[in-house]
């Protein structure tokens, strides 16, 4: 079953986002600062006017202290959230749902994530105790296998995969090169990323996202108050979380070729949207590019591509910006890094930039008559993982 959703009655009315990437000379806090006054200045609101605040964050503070303490908030309520890779994307999912339960008026949800002052990488880590089934694998490792399950079940070459993994980190580059709030802003040849030194598997140094700091945020109101701040807000059309059993890795008919949460998540969102051909109806997509053959199986979880299709549509040309349907204009993780907390709603931001026609010339998405824009977390690992899928458009109904 489905869940009802709140399509159309909430409205996102100002977001603001950072530059991501080795913030050495930024705190937790300035980067917070920097992303709630961007915010503040698109809705032309004062701070005070915010009813109540969530907080998205995996490392960087253990409480709704983190913000409050920053901001001065003067004892409005913080709630900070957790929900791996998609926790700036939870952040956004309670806030809506509070301002569409009548609990507030304006809300604010805001993410961020500071990194690289702690060490944090993609290397093995210890997990908590376990029944002595789980793995110590890095995440490279885990989503490496990924390929090879596809190339299996699907006949396809794995040259030709890898070809479609290229093009893929190719064209995340391409599109980080046009974007000054990206980590890596530069376009990277498909020789070099070739010839990038192996991580794990057939993932090079280029298949894999980097590790950044950054923070990004978004006010919301009731969607019919929302011309009073902006004639340009976003609308709600779906908001979807799927959390899986966790037993892929044990469980036999388990294959590595989906993300089961992402189907689930992302069937709920559209049956929430009313949104039946994805594919056709969106004008642009933000997805989780943890890893390149991440992206390409989503592309297939999410309904952009028909199953065993999505070489043949990556090399194409399908999914560029001139594409039939752009992915990742932005850059992507792959461009940005992944700060964890900030990063859903970084992909919320592109979504504002896009559907409002901000985005820099040179990556503003064709519209072509379609409406809508999607944003995609997930957090975990292949078949042991959280999916979130949201929708937004710039028009009621």
């Amino acid at each position: 079953m489905s869940s009802y959703g709140i399509k159309d009655r909430v409205a996102i009315v100002g977001m603001g986002c950072t530059r991501f990437g080795e913030r050495w000379d930024s705190s937790t806090g300035d980067m917070l600062i920097e992303s709630t006054r961007a915010a503040l200045m698109e809705a032309g609101l004062e701070q005070d006017a915010i009813d109540a605040y969530w907080l998205g964050t995996m490392t960087s503070g253990f409480s709704g202290m983190t913000l409050s303490s920053v901001l001065k908030t003067k004892y409005k309520p913080v709630t900070r959230v957790e929900n791996y890779c998609a926790t700036g994307s939870e952040a956004f999912r309670n806030a809506c749902y509070a301002v569409a339960a009548g609990a507030y008026d304006i809300v604010m949800a805001v993410g961020v994530e500071k990194l690289k002052d702690n060490g944090y990488s993609g290397l093995v880590n210890s997990d908590d105790s376990t029944d002595g089934t789980a793995t110590a694998l890095s995440a490279p490792a885990r989503f490496s296998l990924l390929g090879p399950a596809y190339v299996e079940k699907y006949g396809v070459s794995r040259e030709t995969f890898k070809q479609a993994m290229t093009h893929t980190a190719w064209k995340n580059h391409y599109n980080g090169a046009r974007n000054p709030r990206a980590q890596f802003q530069a376009e990277v040849s498909k020789e070099k990323i070739d010839a990038a030194p192996a991580v794990a598997g057939d993932l090079g140094i280029f298949d894999c996202s980097g590790v950044s700091d950054g923070s990004a945020a978004a006010i919301i109101v009731r969607a019919e108050d929302a011309y009073k701040y902006t004639d340009k807000p976003l609308f709600v059309k779906g908001l979807a979380f799927a959390a899986g059993p966790g037993t892929g890795p044990i469980d036999p008919r388990y294959d590595y070729t989906t993300f089961e949460e992402v189907v689930h998540s992302a069937a709920d969102a559209y049956q929430q949207a009313g949104v039946e051909a994805p594919a056709e109806e969106l004008m642009m997509a933000e997805v989780h590019d943890c890893f390149t053959p991440t992206e390409l199986v989503l592309m297939e979880d999410l309904g952009f591509s028909a199953r065993g299709t999505v070489c043949d549509d990556t090399l194409s040309g399908k999914f560029t910006l001139e594409g039939a349907l752009p992915i990742n204009p932005d850059g992507g993780l792959k461009s940005f890094g992944h700060p964890i907390g900030a990063s859903g709603l970084r992909m919320l931001f592109e979504c504002w930039l896009q559907l409002r026609g901000e985005a820099p010339a040179e990556r503003q998405v064709a519209a072509r008559g379609k409406r809508y824009g999607l944003t995609h977390n997930l957090g975990g690992s292949p078949g042991d993982c959280v999916s979130f899928v949201s929708i937004v458009g710039p028009e009621l109904g």
